[in-house]
């Protein structure tokens, strides 16, 4: 017992160290995609899911072999009683007696209800794995997003530590002029009261940075986020850079090879083939049956010499009994249940014909939006980058003339605060960029990946 207990802690600790060092490690986005995807418990039930499906595939192609059933059976009868050797009965007599059987039959015809069942099996097997793979994309572009939030947060969080170290300066520069007679006190107490406010949104800003580092490592099923740390990509966005390809394109593309269009055409096809083997209930039935059966009796005697013992070995061989037939049944009237099945099955075929098309119309509108978002966002990314460079060029003029005394604290904390704002949104654009670009090329079947 204790080296039992000893080995499964030894195990724990394992386990544990192993957890450890691949959170101490820097995780590529890739590594989080793959890690995400073989850990995800949606994955996990879909998989349990495509296999439910796989059996049901197997035991339709299996109906298609005969049934063979076998029966034993050993009786006691007592006082009047039937002889099955003999078929007389007889009086005040135990009996014991044993019957052996093994027959079945074979299904021959039955409006290729079996063969169509094969084929919808088939389908619906095929749309569960298609399903999975959906899932598996759309994780994978969760994963994308918040890998992307956590690089623009640490953007944000450089850039408000770097405005916080300028109004440090600034502080230092400002108490010395104060000493100096040159401002007034007040000047100090403002630029200190930005200080305070520019630590506060440091603080908040850094905040956001851990929840986004909770996020991923919730994806990944990980149990924290400590010491969790991820790659740092070069990433450069070429100001003259398009966006290849057209919307249409795009969905021409997408729409075939897509798993979501793909299984919804898969289920389209399993209800046509529902459809058939709703409509075979309408044929005859033809099945053969086969059989082969024997006997024994304790007071059965030798028909060749009635006292000559009639031992169990020969009586089994003498009562064999076997053989074979044919039926057909017709089915004539049964409550208007085939009536109302094949009714439900174009029901279904018509149902499946909205889902495929309201999947295509989702996808395109993806699609378009994606590609509007991406647009807009390399619009807005060119933009900042101009107007970060006129603010920085302005600071630079605002923070001189501020260190002689031209303008009030209130103008330069203005100025640094807009020079802020335009670095976040230039931060904000290019990621967005990023991701919606990389969401139109996973639509073309690209996977997803960032320049290391």
């Amino acid at each position: 017992m204790k080296k039992l207990l000893i080995i499964i802690l030894l195990c724990l600790i394992s386990s544990a160290e192993s957890l450890i060092s691949q959170q101490q490690r820097a995780w590529s986005l890739e590594e989080c995609i793959v890690y995400a995807i073989d850990n995800n418990i949606q994955i996990r039930q879909q998989e349990i899911q495509t296999k439910y499906q796989q059996n049901a595939l197997d035991l339709s192609k299996l109906t298609l072999l005969p049934t063979l059933n076998g029966q034993a059976t050993h009786n006691y009868s007592f006082g009047r009683a039937l002889d099955e050797t003999t078929y007389e009965f007889t009086r005040d007599q135990n009996i014991q007696s044993n019957s052996f059987y093994l027959g079945g039959s074979l299904n021959l015809f039955n409006g290729l209800q079996n063969l169509n069942t094969i084929q919808k099996n088939k389908y619906q097997l095929l749309a569960g794995e298609l399903d999975l793979q959906r899932i598996k994309d759309n994780i994978s572009l969760n994963i994308a997003l918040a890998y992307l939030q956590i690089l623009l947060n640490m953007e944000l969080v450089q850039a408000t530590e770097n405005q916080l170290q300028i109004t440090r300066e600034q502080i230092d520069k400002t108490r010395k002029l104060v000493n100096a007679g040159s401002l007034a006190r007040g000047n100090l107490l403002q630029i200190e009261a930005q200080a305070a406010s520019e630590e506060l949104q440091l603080i908040n800003i850094r905040n956001l940075l851990d929840i986004s580092y909770l996020n991923l490592t919730q994806m990944l099923e990980l149990p924290t986020p400590e010491g969790f740390e991820i790659i740092i990509p070069d990433i450069h966005i070429d100001t003259a850079t398009v966006i290849s390809g057209d919307v249409n394109n795009i969905y021409l593309l997408a729409q075939g090879i897509r798993p979501e269009i793909r299984s919804a055409e898969m289920k389209l096809t399993a209800s046509e083939y529902d459809m058939k083997v709703a409509t075979g209930a309408r044929s005859p039935r033809l099945s053969m049956n086969h059989s082969f059966s024997t006997r024994y009796s304790d007071i059965a005697r030798k028909p060749s010499n009635p006292l000559e013992p009639y031992k169990f070995s020969e009586q089994l061989n003498d009562n064999i009994s076997y053989g074979f037939g044919f039926s057909l049944n017709i089915p004539i009237l049964n409550g208007w249940q085939v009536n109302k099945n094949i009714s439900n099955s174009r029901l279904s075929i018509e149902n499946n014909l909205y889902t495929l098309e309201g999947e295509k119309k989702q996808l395109y509108k993806n699609i378009q939006q994606s590609y509007a978002d991406a647009a807009a966002a390399l619009k807005k990314y060119n933009a900042s980058i101009k107007a970060v460079t006129s603010m920085e060029e302005s600071f630079r003029y605002t923070e001189q003339k501020f260190d002689v005394g031209m303008i009030t604290p209130v103008d330069y904390n203005a100025a640094k605060t807009q020079l802020l704002n335009t670095q976040s949104d230039m931060s904000q654009s290019k990621y967005e960029f990023i991701f919606k670009t990389k969401v139109l090329d996973f639509y073309k079947g690209i996977p997803l990946k960032l320049d290391q």
